[in-house]
């Protein structure tokens, strides 16, 4: 799939997302897709991004924005606590939030998403905003289903196509 002509709108992200993953098995090729498309798309964004999940801590991976921090200990942080429990987090302001870790100091709001594949924590999407209270539920909603369909396209290619082996 080549990039769209326009700039992409939030009411075209999770079709975007479909099709590019679609035919694309490999993990970081699919977050590094997913990492702009989310940037471009949704407004208001700082960082769009994925850490990792990789012996035991979280490893910068595919991401748009600013430089990040490249590891992320499991309970620190809105990252790190969303690795340990292992659901989503809407945070409407990061500086309230116990243990933030701030690698941009623009950042005020954010939402984590885990990547779960079966039982196998595989890492954590992320976004941050320099706006207060960004992230609506519908936001959630479509974020995790952005999530969803990186879990199928890499878990339908793990039986030799360059997938995640569960």
């Amino acid at each position: 799939m080549s990039a769209p002509p326009q700039r992409l709108r939030v009411d075209e992200l999770l079709p975007a997302v479909a099709s590019v993953v679609a035919n694309e098995a490999d993990m970081i090729a699919d977050m590094a897709n997913i990492a702009a498309m989310v940037f471009e798309a949704l407004p208001d964004l700082n960082w769009a991004g994925f850490y990792i999940w990789k012996e035991g801590q979280l490893v910068l991976g595919p991401f748009q924005g600013r430089v990040a921090c490249t590891r992320i200990a499991c309970g620190r942080g809105v990252c790190g606590t969303v690795a340990q429990e292992r659901r989503t987090l809407v945070v409407p302001d990061v500086h309230a939030f116990p243990g933030h870790i701030a690698c941009d100091a623009a950042s005020a709001s954010e939402i984590v998403v885990p990547v779960i594949a079966g039982d196998r924590l595989l890492g954590v999407l992320d976004i941050d905003s320099p706006v207060p209270d960004r992230f609506s539920d519908a936001d959630r909603i479509m974020l995790e289903k952005i999530v969803d369909l990186l879990v199928q396209a890499i878990t339908a290619g793990a039986a030799g196509n360059g997938g995640i082996p569960l």
